[in-house]
């Protein structure tokens, strides 16, 4: 488990693709909060998912992604 960690992801282009991001990744365990950046294409995580989960759900979404780095709550 990676504590916090952040995700660069790619194709997000509206509020939908920003919405369908944060439920998929609060359905994970260990997540106790996101944030969706949609313009800068980054997803912040609270909490201590599986990085491999997060960013699983992110492409079953339909989008890239990338785990960027991780950084203290």
């Amino acid at each position: 488990m990676i504590n916090n960690p952040r995700f660069r992801v790619d194709g997000m282009t509206c509020q939908h693709c920003k919405s369908a991001v944060e439920k998929a990744l609060l359905e994970i365990p260990g997540v106790d909060a996101v944030e969706v950046d949609l313009r800068q294409g980054l997803a912040t995580v609270k909490g201590a998912p599986n990085p491999d989960h997060a960013l699983r759900a992110i492409m079953d979404e339909g989008f890239d992604a990338k785990l960027l780095e991780t950084y203290a709550s």
